[in-house]
């Protein structure tokens, strides 16, 4: 398999200049450049700009996959919609980083597995993961855990320490995790957070507000009408000077007073959630097999219960004297044993497949495979 690189950055606040759009080109001759991103992928070679300096100058949201594992998403947000203080209790490793510029916060997000599948051709894109900006600039903190979970999990596959996760304490806890949006459910996949540990984190987790999807002209007008006057003039401004993706956003949070789920401190270790997360796949897959083993003897006590039907299909499946057909003659017999054994009549069982080998010892294909499956 070749070697897959791919690259995406979007700008969302504003549009890049003709002048910046120059600058861009300059790094890459191949890259797909519009007024609003840039993409592109190498089967060799690498791009030659630095990532975190693109998004900080031109960038609003930045992806990047390889087929050898690697998974980032990067986001620049203006300061006063998430400051650097709250985003640092999730910072782990350099799986998680948060830094500043004058104007803006970088969030990087990063998972790695060179374990994992990477199936060619997979649509990677921005698309689905868009939306978790919009819900961390409106206070919205369940990303963060998520990518502080899939960062918990890396650490330890890295790192052994027991002692190193009883004093690691957990973040704030967002409302809403066992709950999630679109996007973060995006998210969790693409960061690869374990569906158990998720679940482990999700119980010190109360449960989201509910807020209706779409607001109606008779909510609104109100609300609007009763905007101070300074505040609408601001408004409309930004409006003129757009476009500015976040400005709906914004108003309705404004007008409708709604916030996003609260947090409340996190009161665990690492190693309590690791814990409990170990106990759920535990019990999951017991669950399943125990299911398994149910599902198991109800198809063999069926099969027990029309024995006599399975031998003619047998003997059907012998007479024809074909190598594909001793073969469904064998997977047959196999169940057929299991389902005596299942039902006490093992005794039976063998004396009718001593019969059956009696009957057919002239036919070597068949004793060969028999015997190929203990089937004496």
């Amino acid at each position: 398999m070749s070697e897959y690189q791919y690259y995406e950055f979007q700008a969302l606040d504003r549009p890049l200049s003709d002048e910046e759009q120059e600058q861009l080109r300059a790094i890459s001759s191949r890259a797909r450049i519009t007024a609003t991103s840039f993409t592109n992928t190498y089967n060799w070679g690498d791009l030659s700009g630095n990532p975190r300096r693109m998004v900080e100058r031109c960038f609003d949201a930045h992806l990047y996959v390889t087929n050898w594992g690697t998974h980032r998403l990067m986001f620049r947000l203006p300061k006063q919609t998430l400051a650097l203080p709250t985003v640092k209790p999730y910072c782990l490793d350099h799986h998680i980083e948060a830094w500043t510029t004058r104007t803006h916060l970088l969030l990087e997000m990063t998972s790695e597995d060179e374990s994992g599948d990477w199936v060619e051709g997979a649509d990677d894109s921005l698309a689905a993961l868009i939306g978790v900006r919009d819900e961390l600039a409106t206070g919205d903190l369940r990303p963060l855990y998520l990518a502080w979970l899939s960062a918990l999990a890396a650490r330890e596959l890295e790192d052994d320490d027991e002692e190193e996760y009883q004093t690691c304490p957990e973040p704030p806890v967002p409302a809403g995790l066992a709950d999630l949006t679109a996007p973060q459910r995006a998210l969790a996949d693409f960061l690869r957070v374990d569906a158990d540990l998720l679940a482990a984190a999700a119980q010190a987790s109360p449960a989201a507000p509910n807020e209706s999807a779409r607001p109606t002209k008779k909510e609104l007008a109100p609300l609007i009408a009763a905007l101070p006057q300074q505040e609408k003039d601001g408004l409309l401004l930004r409006l003129v000077l757009g476009p500015e993706l976040r400005l709906r956003t914004d108003l309705l949070h404004r007008l409708r007073g709604t916030t996003a789920p609260a947090t409340a401190p996190g009161r665990r270790s690492a190693a309590h959630i690791l814990d409990a997360a170990h106990t759920l796949s535990t019990e999951r897959r017991q669950r399943a097999e125990h299911e398994r083993a149910t599902a198991r003897a109800q198809c063999l006590t069926a099969l027990a219960s029309e024995a006599e039907s399975a031998w003619q299909r047998i003997e059907a499946h012998i007479s024809t004297k074909k190598t594909s057909a001793y073969d469904q003659a064998v997977t047959l017999l196999a169940e057929l044993r299991d389902a005596y054994a299942h039902t006490g009549r093992d005794a039976d069982f063998r004396s009718r497949l001593i019969r059956l080998r009696e009957d057919y010892r002239r036919r070597p294909g068949l004793i060969h495979r028999l015997d190929h499956h203990g089937l004496r």
